[in-house]
């Protein structure tokens, strides 16, 4: 017996009319301060939720196309997982638009959760699955939804519908109102529509991500104590995912990146969360699906016995007493309310998040301060081994992490759990990995071609054959940039696929084990082998500016904005454009004069923490430097010297870098700078560590392990 309380479906009124078209209205499923929504039948018994103006507001030109915009709106998408419209038009007898959708009887996302709690991964991954593809689907019409959230998803026994096109838009609209005003649901509304800035289908991938979190948690992923809170969380904070088991962690995540630009699209979601067969069950059997059947069986009863009268005069309002579950109205009201001037409910106080997770994360990574925990994964003997004394970096993109493959090719384990879910031979990935927009990822052919692959599938995106691919350096919004096995720099377009333009490079800058680059805006920093610094115009190729004898060797650089940040004998900062110094003075070696070399020696390849302060190691110190005044804070001493060609990786709250002569890997607090732990001190030789998704992920040895971080 289902004891939840029950709410009346509202009798007609005075003023409520009888018939909207082909419908004849048989009670009031909701109302707001500028219409109404009325449960209706036609005459071959079909039901529909109709929305309609109110009457001293019919009148008004603007707010009648506005409201009849949505249903074009909505008609422009054929997808089976949104609400349709049914039938829309003014009424030639009073002048009062109105809109028919499907009548949803089913809960909403919000309700379901609420009643039976959070979602199973299972259920999370079908989800998932189901909304992307819809959201595929609402793109593809090319329209943006905006307004994505668990009150504007419904589910049914066929799965979830989208409801609510009251303030889509073509894409790439304004997100503004007129009135200045921002519409958009408190915590599900993406960073770039809070600050008011054109939108695209980017931004219902963040809304898919925070109703993905509450799904699984039952939380929103950004809370606050009011309204103002909660959208400041969204664009500076971090999204609360302490809850959300770990395996769906890595796929969440990356929907809810402040850039647009570093979110999946909805196809790489729906292949990144394809979930086991059956999974759909959450809404096909058990409590929730018993929940949707009732409410379907109920509204059509009432429909049967509502048309049953003699449809003029107060009996048949009389009638308009018995009670609708209280999900089944709201969805109702929700699928056809539509606009969010109509019907939208106040923003709910969401209560300040804890700290536990924090020290959760701390009690089990310091451990007791120098005994590492155990690994997520691994050690898998998976991983090829190092080429020229170079490692291949591992990659993490959306749900894997991507290697150079143990028999040649490359490989792709599941970042959960380490299992593997593609190969992809015919590739050659000692020339290097590098992450595109979009979770795409390059690298190079067996014969030199540039290759572009989906991150997640392994599916080949695009190839440009006259690439000659010796070592990829670096890419950027537009294209990717390399160094020809005959030893020249090239960038390649990745909008043209053809090779934008080629400059000559001096024999030592490319010798063994290579260079180093990074990309700002319009300029790429390159850091030869012989260790002179050179950057280049990304449009044409010509240099900027020269800066000889940086280094013994090249140092990976760091561009933030229009600042290079260069380690070797001296840890400089320089404006990327024209070289000039940002700092007055460098920081200099503290110990000896000794210049970086692969091994040990200089300042390593420095790393950016919290936005705010550069991290960098000198031989056996650590120092962080503001990166706007150069000013240093104390540094550590007696830390494990690194080798300057392993970046250190900024993961989390948690520094991780390879000490001295390859002997482990260490691990540091960024709050502190506290040393934990060192991981496997017995290993020796290159590594290649990467971090993402709150997990660490390393090559060592012909081995790739996954090690936790402080979240």
């Amino acid at each position: 017996m289902n004891d939840r309380k029950q709410y009346a479906m509202k009798p007609l009124g005075a003023g409520d009319p009888i018939r909207l078209g082909p419908y004849r209205v048989l009670g009031v499923l909701g109302e707001g301060g500028m219409g109404k929504v009325y449960f209706g039948r036609d005459d071959g018994g079909g039901t529909a939720a109709v929305k309609v103006l109110l009457p001293e507001l019919a009148h008004d030109p603007q707010l009648a196309q506005r409201f009849l915009r949505e249903a074009h709106t909505a008609r422009a998408v054929t997808s089976g997982g949104v609400a349709r419209v049914l039938n829309a038009r003014i009424e030639e007898t009073d002048s009062r638009p109105w809109i028919a959708t499907e009548f949803l009887s089913g809960p909403t996302l919000d309700d379901a959760v609420r009643q039976y709690g959070p979602f199973g991964p299972d259920g999370v991954r079908a989800l998932a699955a189901s909304l992307a593809a819809t959201l595929r689907d609402i793109h593809a019409a090319g329209l943006v939804h905006r307004d994505l959230k668990p009150a504007n998803i419904v589910l049914t026994s066929t799965g979830p519908r989208v409801i609510d096109f009251g303030i889509a838009r073509p894409e790439h609209g304004l997100t503004l109102t007129t009135t200045g005003q921002v519409p958009v649901t408190p915590g599900y509304g993406a960073p770039e529509q809070v600050l008011g800035q054109r939108v695209g289908p980017a931004a219902d991938v963040f809304s898919l991500g925070a109703v993905l979190a509450y799904a699984a948690t039952g939380r929103r992923a950004y809370d606050g104590t009011h309204v103002a809170a909660v959208q400041y969380e969204v664009v500076h904070g971090e999204p609360e995912l302490g809850s959300v088991p770990p395996e769906l962690h890595t796929l969440i995540a990356p929907c809810l990146a402040k850039d647009p630009d570093r979110r999946p699209t909805p196809e790489q979601i729906e292949g990144a969360f394809a979930p086991p067969p059956g999974a759909d069950r959450v809404w096909r059997t058990g409590p929730l699906a018993q929940d949707i059947e009732r409410r379907g069986t109920e509204a059509e009863r009432q429909a049967t016995v509502l048309s049953g009268g003699s449809g003029t005069g107060p009996s048949r309002r009389g009638l308009l007493r018995t009670g609708l579950v209280a999900g089944g109205v709201l969805a109702a009201a929700g699928g056809a309310a539509g606009a969010w001037w109509l019907l939208r409910e106040e923003p709910r106080v969401i209560p300040p998040a804890g700290l536990a997770k924090n020290a959760e994360a701390l009690s089990l990574l310091a451990g007791d301060h120098g005994t590492a925990p155990r690994e997520l994964w691994g050690p898998l003997p998976v991983a090829a081994q190092a080429v020229d004394g170079v490692v291949t970096t591992p990659l993490p993109v959306l749900d894997v992490v991507i290697f150079a493959a143990k028999g040649g090719g490359l490989a792709a384990r599941l970042t959960t759990d380490g299992k593997e879910k593609w190969r992809l031979p015919g590739v050659r990935p000692s020339a290097g990995l590098v992450e595109l927009p979009g979770y795409l990822f390059v690298t190079a052919g067996n014969d030199g071609a540039l290759r572009c692959f989906e991150g997640s599938t392994s599916r080949e995106v695009w190839s440009v054959g006259g690439a000659d691919t010796g070592r990829i350096l670096a890419a950027d919004a537009s294209a990717v940039y390399l160094v020809t096995r005959g030893g020249k720099l090239r960038a390649v377009d990745t909008a043209s696929r053809k090779v934008r333009w080629t400059v000559p490079l001096a024999e030592g800058a490319v010798q063994a084990p290579g260079p180093r680059a990074a990309t700002g805006t319009g300029t790429l920093v390159f850091f030869g082998a012989d260790g002179d610094v050179t950057t280049f115009d990304t449009a044409s190729g010509r240099t900027l500016w020269l800066l000889s004898g940086q280094a013994k060797s090249a140092v990976q650089p760091l561009v933030v904005n229009d600042v290079a940040y260069l380690g070797g004998r001296s840890l400089k900062a320089v404006n990327v454009s024209t070289g000039v110094p940002v700092w007055k003075e460098s920081w200099k070696k503290n110990t000896s004069s000794e210049e970086p070399q692969q091994g040990a020696g200089g300042w390593g390849p420095p790393v950016l923490l919290k936005g705010t302060y550069v991290f960098a190691l000198d031989g056996t110190s650590l120092t962080e430097v503001s990166r706007d005044s150069g000013l240093g804070l104390p540094t550590r001493r007696n830390v494990p010297g690194p080798i300057p060609h392993t970046p250190p990786v900024v993961e989390a709250r948690t520094i991780w870098f390879v000490e001295a002569g390859g002997r482990g890997v260490s691990a540091h607090s960024t709050l502190d700078r506290g040393r934990f732990w060192t991981w496997s001190p017995e290993s020796s030789g290159p590594w290649g560590i990467s971090g993402a998704g709150n997990r660490v992920f390393l090559v060592n040895d012909g081995k790739l392990t996954a090690m936790p971080t402080i979240d």
